[in-house]
């Protein structure tokens, strides 16, 4: 099956109010192209479940200079200084995790699991309103999975069917988010053929990818 589509096609159903997971670190391996297009839709109160709100206008940052932003659910937003100053105006909220329970929120909610035990946040900020669970005596927080409508991922190469490969920043959180989401966009910097990628070489199965848009491209 061919899942190729313009950027136009792959955002069409992104609408006011989504809630969008989108990959990598700090910016580095996002999908830049699918972001800017969002940027260009203008659509408003969105709901971002990443890594952190990136860098001013750069990755998820752009999203949130545009004011695009309701809430984000990631593990830092101190390094985009627009996304600072709106959760001090009030204008966005945050919901931060350390940031391996949020991977782990992530998978949990891509793999069915009813959640993860962490001792990560206990006697902080972070245990409030939560549940806790005994283990052999030892106190764990149950962190609830995360699940999304859209996940935009980017991954440096990857078939026409929707098979990738990451490198580097890009494999932050990117398979995890491919599995929790109800419609997954997978952005490739190369596009070939199925059955070009070896079998082993694949991160991404085709199965967790509905459109594939290509870097750069319209």
């Amino acid at each position: 099956m061919n899942k190729v589509v313009t950027l136009e096609q792959a955002i069409e159903n992104i609408k006011d109010g989504s809630t969008i997971m989108i990959s990598g670190f700090g910016g580095n391996g996002a999908p830049h192209t699918v972001i800017d297009a969002l940027v260009e839709k203008n659509v408003r109160d969105l709901t971002l479940i990443c890594n952190d709100s990136g860098v001013k206008d750069f990755g998820a940052g752009r999203l949130f200079t545009n004011n695009q932003v309701k809430k984000v659910i990631c593990s830092i937003i101190g390094p985009n200084p627009v996304s600072v100053v709106q959760h001090a105006e009030g204008t966005l909220e945050v919901e931060l995790y350390p940031q391996g329970s949020l991977a782990e929120k992530i998978r949990a909610g891509g793999y069915g699991l009813g959640g993860v035990l962490t001792k990560a946040g206990l006697g902080t900020l972070v245990e409030e309103g939560k549940q806790k669970v005994m283990v052999q005596g030892e106190e764990y927080l149950l962190e609830e999975p995360l699940k999304a409508e859209f996940a935009l991922i980017y991954a440096s190469i990857g078939d026409t069917a929707g098979n990738c490969r990451y490198y580097g920043s890009a494999h932050a959180h990117a398979p995890s988010m491919a599995a929790a989401a109800d419609y997954t966009i997978l952005e490739v910097g190369q596009l070939v053929e199925l059955g070009e990628i070896e079998p082993q070489d694949i991160h991404t199965q085709q199965v967790l990818v509905d459109a594939v848009v290509v870097k750069g491209g319209k």
